[in-house]
């Protein structure tokens, strides 16, 4: 009788625990203040709103893929977040589950570039970095509107130039290799027109050196992020960023379900969540990232400063990231050869 009445007990405990162990989602974020505005916007108001917790582990992408890899038959993440085409490098190796349209119910409110590569097992962008143009509003005058408008005579001591070890320098490169008629297999027309900007043109590699040039240097233009513009503005400093007539390569990041784990069902809720059009504007108004919802509503100084809108986002040009991976190598050898001439 004791047994048959400690049973259902027993079969109730082992319910609720299995209950309460899918209860947490282990994903990545990428640290710094970054995270900070990943855990205000989203990761702490699912928590409360679903009564879940969320285990955050501080990784970047290439060592995501690479704990994928090593997991692959008992993963740890959940959802991973990806950037630098690496999302293609995950699906192209079985570790991301693919992800039906059918499964978000923000996916009719996406650009389709959000969405573009579902089919091959990415998950969808959900926030966009734009490589166009940042200019000195009090020194150049007009504004830029063209990727051509680099070589103008005028800049040949104003210029700056991101080495292509910086990705948003590679892709501020290939935009203009491509503008002036080259491929990925052909980098010459670009090499060719920026030597010819040397040695009056100053190349940095990281971030910060941009606002040094801009601070100190007299630099007027500069190939680079959209969100980096705003970094600039609110170190004091005239800069405003421009997506040029030819249109503009991205940096996306990437929302993805892995492959393999019990609770998918609360997975997908998450990443349909940081779709939603309130938390696209959030990523937009603390650091100028595209939202990748048409239903977002941004304050009119904010949409001013960011992509947004079915025209621009009809310009914006992914490149291929395992094309890009083939030929990285050999890009960025041509590249050194030719900045040392």
């Amino acid at each position: 009788m004791t047994l048959v009445r400690t049973l259902p007990a027993l079969i109730a405990l082992v319910f609720a625990a299995t209950a309460s162990a899918q209860q947490t989602l282990v994903i990545n974020s990428f640290g710094g203040d970054y995270e900070k505005t990943h855990r205000e916007l989203i990761i702490t108001p699912f928590e409360k709103q679903n009564n879940v917790k969320v285990q955050v582990t501080t990784v970047y992408s290439a060592d995501t893929v690479a704990q994928l890899r090593a997991q692959k038959e008992r993963p740890q993440f959940d959802v991973v977040h990806l950037s630098g085409g690496l999302d293609a490098t995950a699906a192209a190796e079985g570790l991301l589950q693919p992800i039906q349209p059918g499964q978000l119910s923000n996916y009719k409110d996406l650009y389709p570039i959000a969405v573009q590569n579902l089919a091959s097992g990415r998950g969808p962008m959900y926030h966009i970095a734009v490589i166009g143009l940042l200019y000195s509003t009090d020194k150049l005058k007009p504004a830029p509107a063209s990727w051509k408008d680099v070589f103008e005579p005028k800049l040949a001591k104003h210029l700056v130039w991101t080495d292509v070890s910086n990705q948003w320098g590679m892709l501020g490169f290939l935009m203009v290799n491509q503008v002036l008629g080259g491929t990925l297999d052909n980098v010459n027309p670009a090499l060719d027109a920026i030597k010819k900007t040397l040695p009056g043109a100053t190349i940095v590699s990281k971030s910060p050196e941009i606002q040094q040039a801009f601070a100190q240097s007299d630099a007027w233009l500069a190939p680079y992020a959209q969100d980096y513009a705003f970094t600039l503005r609110k170190a004091g400093l005239p800069v405003q960023f421009i997506q040029p007539r030819e249109g503009a390569p991205i940096a996306p990041v990437t929302i993805n379900l892995v492959k393999g784990r019990p609770n998918t069902e609360l997975a997908l809720k998450f990443i349909d969540y940081t779709l939603r059009p309130e938390v696209q504007a959030g990523w937009a108004n603390a650091l100028r990232y595209s939202p990748v919802n048409k239903q977002t509503k941004l304050a009119p100084e904010v949409a001013a400063e960011v992509t947004v809108g079915e025209a621009a986002m009809s310009k914006l040009v992914e490149i291929d990231a395992n094309q890009l991976s083939a030929r990285r190598a050999a890009i960025t050898e041509a590249w050194k050869r030719a900045i040392a001439k």
